[in-house]
């Protein structure tokens, strides 16, 4: 069985939940308290931080390694493009959305208040230079979910509680917002903190 040590707030926690709900396996959760870390949590991780997943004796960290891991071992639903130049495009975008977006996530968490404000400029810009892709199709690379969808989901979630605004150019990309929060899995996924993100 898979173990999976998740921090109940933190968008790349959430992303591995995601994933794990979609494959429909058994799994565990162990919520990490990111104020008070189990010490062998630096033992797993170099960088001492949740997501790390645990199958006998193999231990992930990283969330988009710890999905594809579990998108390689358990391929239903399969959540990575099967051809080789789509998956090769998917990885792409998903090290975009890390250079791009969630590489101002510790900003936003931040408590210096000017770091915060252009944390959420710079998302709300990247995020609306995305949107005119979902007038045009369901979700990020068709009428498939992907891994790709997950993985910008946690973000996508959080825009109120991290106190960012889109503009009206972004409708589309707000009307996919709901398409992916309607999804049973996704609500399954959600921890109560942060069920309670969004009113």
């Amino acid at each position: 069985m898979m173990t999976l040590y998740s921090t109940i707030t933190c968008p790349y926690s959430h992303r591995c939940r995601i994933v794990l709900h979609e494959k429909d396996m058994d799994f565990e959760v162990i919520d990490v308290d990111p104020n008070n870390k189990p010490e062998d949590l630096a033992v797993m991780s170099p960088y001492g931080k949740a997501p790390i997943l645990v199958e006998r004796d193999l231990v992930l960290y990283e969330s988009n390694i710890i999905n594809e891991y579990i998108d390689d071992r358990f391929p239903h639903p399969q959540l990575m493009p099967a051809d080789p130049v789509m998956r090769a495009r998917a990885r792409l975008l998903l090290y975009r959305f890390e250079q791009e977006l969630f590489c101002y996530i510790d900003e936003i968490e931040s408590a210096d208040a000017k770091a915060i404000e252009k944390a959420r400029v710079a998302i709300a810009e990247n995020l609306t230079l995305i949107a005119p892709i979902f007038e045009k199709q369901k979700f990020m690379l068709g009428d498939e979910f992907s891994m790709l969808d997950v993985a910008i989901a946690p973000l996508l979630w959080r825009l109120e509680h991290y106190g960012i605004k889109l503009p009206k150019q972004a409708a589309a990309l707000l009307k996919y917002s709901e398409r992916l929060f309607s999804r049973p899995l996704f609500i399954d996924a959600l921890s109560a903190s942060e069920k309670v993100m969004r009113k």
